[in-house]
């Protein structure tokens, strides 16, 4: 299924991201653990390889690029 992403310009966005995405480190086993990231923010452009979204973050303007193939599922808010 193709999805027409420009409908969604302007409007918030939660996604989250595959699972195993994301790798911290465990301080006490010194080993990395995998946990499921979180990307929220307003979708301001969609490409043929990913989302742009814009978020503010300790008081700065913040973009992040998501590619397609990192997005487990999408949450759309502001309609």
């Amino acid at each position: 299924m193709q999805m027409n992403w420009k409908q969604f310009v302007g409007k918030t966005v939660h996604i989250t991201m595959q699972e195993n995405y994301g790798i911290v480190m465990d301080p006490k086993n010194d080993s990395a653990i995998y946990e499921i990231v979180f990307k929220s923010g307003t979708l301001i452009d969609a490409f043929d390889e990913g989302l742009l979204l814009e978020t503010r973050r300790d008081a700065e303007q913040v973009k992040i690029f998501v590619f397609y193939k990192s997005i487990k599922c999408i949450e759309f808010f502001n309609f």
